[in-house]
C-alpha cells in the first residue's frame, strides 16, 4: 500500500472514530436528565378539551394566564373579541362555579382595552377603560359596570392578579353581557375554560 493509501485510510478512520465519539456524547446529553428541559405549562385554551355539559349553546372564549399551576400567582386576561358580542355593553357579569377557591380581590381588577398576544408579542392591557368592577359576597360572582358603554367593535378583556385555587382541574367562567335598552337582561356571550395544573 503506498504512503497516499495509508494515509488516505487514516483520516477516513479518524473521521469515523471523531463522528461516532460525537454521536455517543450528543445521544448521552439528549437522554440525560441535566440535558432535557423541563416541560413548562401553557397558559391558553387548549387545542383539545372535555365537557361534561358539552351542548350547541356553548361558546368558548379566549384567554390568557401567565401561570396554572395550583396556588400559584397568575395574571388573567379573559378576553371579549369583537365577533364575541354583537351590541353594546353596559354591564359584564363573570360567573364562577361553586367549587372555585382562588383568591379574588376586585382591588386587583380592571377593565381594559386589550393587545391580543401571538408569536412576536404578549397579551396585554394597552390601556385601562374606567369602570366599577364588584365581587359577589359568596365570591362567585365579577360585576363590572364600565363608566359609559362600550362599543362592540373593540378587544376588551378583564384583567386581573388572582391566587390559584388548590384543586387541579377546569373551571368554567362564564360571562353575560347586560346590553343598553329598557329591559335590563343580561345574556350569555360564552365561557372561558381556566385550566389549572398540578405543581
Amino acid at each position: 500500500m503506498s504512503a497516499f493509501s495509508r494515509l488516505k485510510a487514516f483520516a477516513a478512520g479518524a473521521s469515523l472514530a471523531v463522528g461516532a465519539a460525537g454521536l455517543a456524547t450528543l445521544a448521552s446529553f439528549v437522554l440525560s436528565p441535566q440535558g432535557a428541559a423541563p416541560a413548562r405549562a401553557q397558559g391558553t385554551p387548549g387545542l383539545m378539551e372535555f365537557r361534561w355539559d358539552n351542548n350547541k349553546d356553548f361558546r368558548k372564549l379566549y384567554y390568557f394566564m401567565t401561570d396554572t399551576a395550583r396556588l400559584k400567582r397568575s395574571e388573567y386576561f379573559l378576553l371579549l373579541k369583537p365577533k364575541d358580542r354583537r351590541t353594546a355593553m353596559l354591564k359584564l357579569t363573570i360567573k364562577l362555579p361553586d367549587y372555585w377557591d382562588g383568591d379574588l380581590d376586585p382591588k386587583l381588577m380592571k377593565l381594559c382595552l386589550m393587545n391580543e398576544g401571538g408569536m412576536l408579542s404578549r397579551t396585554r392591557c394597552k390601556q385601562q377603560i374606567p369602570a366599577t368592577i364588584e365581587l359577589a359576597a359568596n365570591g362567585r360572582q365579577i360585576d363590572v359596570f364600565p363608566d359609559t358603554p362600550l362599543p362592540d367593535n373593540k378587544l376588551i378583556g378583564l384583567y386581573m392578579i388572582v391566587f390559584n385555587p388548590f384543586n387541579a382541574g377546569m373551571y368554567q367562567f362564564n360571562g353575560f353581557i347586560q346590553a343598553p335598552g329598557d329591559l335590563p337582561v343580561s345574556g350569555y356571550v360564552g365561557t372561558w375554560l381556566i385550566q389549572i395544573d398540578p405543581n
